[in-house]
């Protein structure tokens, strides 16, 4: 059924929600939230205060004694009850992340399954936190170990994909027992906001989760950082907004999750499939705009076979249609804001000025909005800054490599290190590469690996800590052991 974008935008809540009350910023002062697509405002949502902060913190303080008592089963059924109402309402969260952050409404529909899959998979989890009983080695006493919540949380999650990263982090934390202050981008609050609406009507108790939406994130976050009550910090984000704020945690000594940037390795080897490994890096580099930390970076593909790649990439980023993605038939909508395309411009132009060759695209794209047409680039120097630094955008760089020891020379030359890919009919290799690669995920003769089922993280300046999979759970629960003495 067609969703109504007005009647849509309309019920979707613009306040703070702490302490279970939506209510305005202190001072009364909001934020727009505008569409890339067109540079019109959807809506103003309120910008907290600082007081406005603290607030949310008290209230996520207040709640965590009775919150950490409530059953695992309980607990798990919410999440339940929770996955199956957002997956019901899979149109209205597609059409919100669209208006608000720009990817199609195809791109967003898989979002919205991907993202409810959290909240499936943690609420199957809250009822399996395990302790372990054990005799000590000497006999003398017993080994208990049981797992509780780390406590209050604070959660800053990014633009990119509004709804994923929210339940990502909030799965986790309702199984686990724990209370929330969630910071959503200043870019696209509203699929947060719709979030703890429907969370609300699931019966999540007043005070478990608090959003705090605002234009002054800084002066926001660093006091509830700074406070000896918050335990714990997870962000996803920019590598140097991480570092910043690992510094302001120091303090509290929180336990930290830190989903950063990175700078993902394409490696096509001599012995590949080809037509595979094009449909690999279309899923790689092209999921959510090319605007994901997973997306393919670097394409380091054998010379013996990177005419014919490079030809039928070519060929396929192409075809692509850019263009609203509200509108039917759209495969690339608009990067998140001026700013964002003009990052990815420079990257290329500086490289085409550097000797690289343009096949397809290289420059902004028609419309009133941010879009970039798909490009593709050949004959990209090593040291170009396209080939360091995120690219955040529909555009992809190739270069060639000689022998298995340069590409993987090249794919580890990286302060990232959060996921690479490698396309080869070797399995030997296949092993041999994803155990030298310096990532902490590697998809194999795939181009997208993130699972709700699977562990999410990296190594480097990709930070730290695990999202999804069996461990997922883990970030938020603390180990406490219990001696007792022996009978």
């Amino acid at each position: 059924m067609a969703v109504n974008p007005a009647a849509l935008l309309d019920s979707v809540p613009k306040g703070l929600l702490i302490a279970g009350q939506w209510r305005a910023a202190s001072d009364g002062s909001t934020l727009p939230v505008d569409n890339p697509a067109t540079g019109e405002i959807l809506a103003h949502v309120a910008s907290a205060t600082p007081a406005d902060g603290m607030a949310a913190l008290d209230a996520a303080v207040a709640a965590q004694a009775s919150w950490a008592k409530v059953p695992p089963r309980d607990r798990g059924e919410l999440l339940r009850a929770a996955y199956e109402k957002i997956v019901e309402r899979t149109e209205e969260f597609a059409l919100l992340m669209t208006l608000e952050m720009g990817k199609p409404l195809a791109e967003a529909r898989g979002e919205v399954a991907y993202g409810a899959e959290f909240f499936r998979w943690f609420s199957e989890e809250a009822v399996r936190v395990h302790g372990r009983y054990s005799v000590a080695p000497n006999g003398a006493s017993r080994l208990l170990t049981m797992k509780q919540p780390v406590g209050p949380t604070l959660m800053i999650t990014p633009w990119n994909f509004p709804l994923a990263m929210g339940t990502r982090k909030i799965g986790p934390a309702i199984a686990a027992g724990c209370t929330m202050v969630v910071k959503p981008a200043s870019q696209t609050p509203l699929t947060m906001l719709l979030l703890a609406q429907l969370l609300q009507e699931c019966g999540l108790p007043q005070g478990v989760l608090n959003v705090v939406t605002t234009a002054h994130t800084g002066e926001v976050m660093e006091p509830i950082i700074r406070d000896p009550r918050l335990r714990k910090l997870t962000f996803t984000g920019s590598t140097g907004v991480g570092q910043k704020l690992v510094e302001q945690s120091a303090q509290g000594l929180l336990r930290l999750s830190m989903e950063l940037g990175g700078n993902a390795p394409f490696l096509v080897f001599e012995d590949a499939d080809v037509d595979a490994a094009v449909n690999g890096a279309m899923l790689a580099k092209m999921r959510n705009i090319g605007e994901a930390c997973t997306a393919a970076n670097r394409f380091l593909v054998h010379e013996s076979v990177a005419a014919e790649f490079s030809e039928k990439f070519a060929a396929r980023m192409s075809a692509l249609t850019v263009g609203d993605g509200t509108q039917d038939g759209i495969d690339v909508g608009p990067l998140v804001d001026q700013k964002a395309r003009e990052g990815v411009d420079s990257l290329v132009q500086e490289a085409v000025a550097g000797g690289a060759r343009v096949v397809v695209g290289g420059g902004p794209a028609e419309g009133p909005g941010w879009f970039y047409q798909p490009t593709v680039l050949t004959d990209v120097p090593a040291d170009a800054r396209i080939a360091v630094e995120e690219i955040f955008g529909p555009v992809a760089p190739i270069s060639t490599f000689r022998t298995e020891d340069e590409a993987l020379t090249r794919a580890n030359d990286t302060a990232y290190g959060l996921i690479a890919y490698i396309f080869t009919r070797d399995l030997s290799r296949a092993l041999r590469v994803s155990e030298a690669l310096e990532f902490g995920m590697v998809g194999v003769n795939q181009g997208v690996v993130s699972n709700p089922a699977a562990p999410f993280g990296g190594v480097k300046a990709s930070g730290f800590g695990r999202e999804g999979g069996f461990e997922g759970i883990d970030e938020y629960l603390e180990v406490k052991y219990v001696g007792i003495a022996g009978p």
